[in-house]
């Protein structure tokens, strides 16, 4: 098996906050982050495939077709946008980045799966950067129904 990690970065604006809990206890939580005009940040996305090498190209995945559906599934979405209010993703999940993280895998899970030339090829793993100390990573191993997430 071999890993072939490609990275994009993407800039949006997202508040921390939670209706269904009272001001008090979103300002707890969230601190800062719950400022009301919300603030932004340059995001740094790590996709990674894996897969077994094809003999006749000697690649994992073809890499043009991997930043085509990156940029058609997140960066058109995501990029330049208020997650609150910009994309159905967030409209009632808190858009932490570990929610955006989910997020992402889920839109390319099943668009990077291998085909007739790729047939090993699948996704491993999403890894998004929100600031040069904070990241998160998702492999798609949250057990169980995750539209149960999106609510309290």
């Amino acid at each position: 098996m071999v890993y072939l990690t490609r990275r994009y970065r993407f800039s949006a604006a997202h508040r921390l906050h939670n209706d269904a809990l009272p001001d008090e206890e979103n300002r707890r939580l969230y601190g800062k982050c719950d400022n009301p005009f919300g603030h932004g940040h340059n995001y740094v996305l790590d996709v990674t495939v894996a897969g077994e090498v094809d003999l006749a190209t000697g690649m994992v995945f073809d890499l043009g077709l991997l930043d085509q559906t990156v940029q058609r599934e997140v960066l058109e979405r995501f990029d330049l946008t208020n997650l609150n209010q910009d994309t159905e993703e967030f409209r009632a999940l808190v858009p932490t980045t570990e929610n955006v993280c989910v997020a992402i895998y889920d839109l390319l899970r099943d668009k990077l799966r291998g085909g007739e030339r790729w047939p090993t090829a699948r996704l491993e793993r999403v890894r998004l950067e929100e600031t040069s100390s904070n990241f998160f990573e998702y492999n798609g191993g949250l057990a169980g129904d995750r539209t149960a997430r999106r609510t309290l």
